[in-house]
């Protein structure tokens, strides 16, 4: 049987301010990337969510991003030395640690954000210096990245596990990359075709860009974002289609093992 951990953006909350539905997102997903207060989130949400968590059996991961709340994250910070994002990275996962650790919890995977994550895709150094700070607090952790991108070239370099990820909501270019939020056809909005997709790509191993090109990956993880309006069903459509199709549905640290 076919097996893929399904994952969400979650923990993007902040003081008043409310983003996505996290409770109800914890009851379909697998995995939930909890954000570590520099794009989104705080010490009670964080809480909040990984307790959550822990009550649907959710595996958790650290999801750090640019230090960027009014931005959400989402907005290229270029000033930033490697070696600076690096030490943001490890301050970041020590925040989500030392969370999880009041809640008897471990923190199984990482999972940069927005902005960030969209730059290290393509950039090697910038890849390194994420990498480094997981290799830095725990070289057990799972390392998320796109397939094809530079930062699965870099934590294969540095011998992490990685969870090769793909999107449900976003579309894709003919070199694997994500197409740029800025164009036309970026986001799949359609939960029903979101899900078909899905099926389509575990199945058979491939993605398919916005052009058509088939383009062969490996593929551990799912996810869907949770800020969306429509997140929540397009995850429970996903997942559905998923199992109709025989594939289980998993978290990272069952399906990934250890090194």
């Amino acid at each position: 049987m076919a097996v893929v951990d399904l994952n969400s953006d979650m923990g993007e909350s902040f003081g008043a301010y409310e983003i996505g539905d996290d409770a109800s997102m914890l009851s379909i997903v697998s995995s939930a990337n909890v954000a570590c207060g520099f794009h989104g989130g705080d010490a009670l949400v964080m809480h909040e969510t990984l307790r959550l968590a822990k009550e649907n059996g959710v595996g958790i991961g650290a999801h750090p991003g640019f230090n960027d709340l009014w931005g959400f994250g989402r907005r290229p910070i270029l000033g930033d030395r490697p070696a600076d994002i690096e030490k943001q990275m490890i301050y970041q996962i020590g925040a989500i640690q030392g969370m999880a650790t009041a809640l008897g919890m471990r923190v199984g995977h990482f999972k940069a954000h927005g902005a960030l994550n969209n730059m290290a895709a393509v950039d090697f150094d910038l890849a390194m210096a994420t990498a480094r700070a997981v290799m830095a607090i725990d070289p057990e952790m799972i390392y998320v990245a796109l397939p094809c991108s530079e930062m699965e070239k870099a934590a294969e370099k540095l011998g992490l596990r990685v969870a090769r990820e793909i999107f449900a909501d976003r579309a894709y270019e003919d070199d694997g990359m994500l197409v740029s939020r800025k164009k036309p056809g970026a986001m799949i909005e359609d939960a029903d075709e979101a899900a078909r997709r899905m099926v389509d790509f575990v199945t058979s191993g491939e993605i398919e860009s916005i052009n058509g090109k088939r383009i062969p990956v490996a593929i551990d993880t799912i996810c869907v974002h949770g800020d969306s309006p429509k997140a929540v069903s397009t995850a429970s459509k996903v997942k559905k289609a998923l199992e109709e199709a025989g594939v289980a549905i998993k978290p990272m640290a069952q399906t990934m093992g250890s090194k």
